[in-house]
């Protein structure tokens, strides 16, 4: 495995070993002793959610403000521009945000520590994302960032406008959600 520090230290890109030849191809999507081996992280992942996304379909900025959730994505079906905003106030990097583009084709994952929100959009069809997590779903604390706040600015790689969710549009503002100390 393979890993690439992004803008923001925290949040990194994995590329496993694929091992391919005439029969296709195979590769170890995780391996929590080598991940924890590699990052340092210390985590141990408790649930695994798999969603399925029409091209242009926008999902986030997630997060959760108790039971936070480190999130290791990756897609299997298509292709996702996928964000990290760091939402953590003592951070030197509070309010900025780091991109990669996962797809079934390149098998990257992006590792999202807890303080961060989360979100991506479809870049195809029948999109297919599976992400583990390091604490279980709390809708009770799970909180929304807009997607296009003007004060993140993240450039997102968008051909037409997104469909987001009800729940998604009516998001907070980067400058009245509520973050990490």
């Amino acid at each position: 495995m393979n890993i690439t520090p992004t803008e923001i230290a925290d949040v990194l890109i994995l590329e496993p070993r694929v091992f391919g030849d005439d029969r296709g191809w195979f590769f170890e999507s995780f391996n929590e002793q080598a991940f924890n081996d590699k990052t340092a992280a210390g985590v141990h992942f408790v649930q695994d959610n798999h969603s399925c996304s029409a091209q242009n379909v926008l999902r986030g900025l997630h997060y959760q403000i108790q039971q936070p959730q480190g999130k290791l994505v990756r897609v299997v079906t298509g292709e996702i521009f996928d964000v990290a905003v760091d939402i953590r106030k003592s951070s030197p990097t509070f309010g900025q945000w780091v991109s990669c583009v996962l797809s079934a084709e390149n098998k990257k994952q992006l590792w999202v520590p807890v303080g961060f929100a989360h979100g991506f959009v479809a870049l195809s069809n029948q999109t297919e994302v599976l992400y583990k997590t390091t604490d279980y779903y709390a809708p009770a604390h799970e909180r929304c960032i807009l997607w296009n706040d003007p004060n993140l600015a993240i450039a997102w790689s968008l051909t037409d406008s997104p469909i987001v969710s009800a729940k998604d549009q009516v998001g907070k503002a980067f400058q009245e959600a509520e973050v990490f100390a």
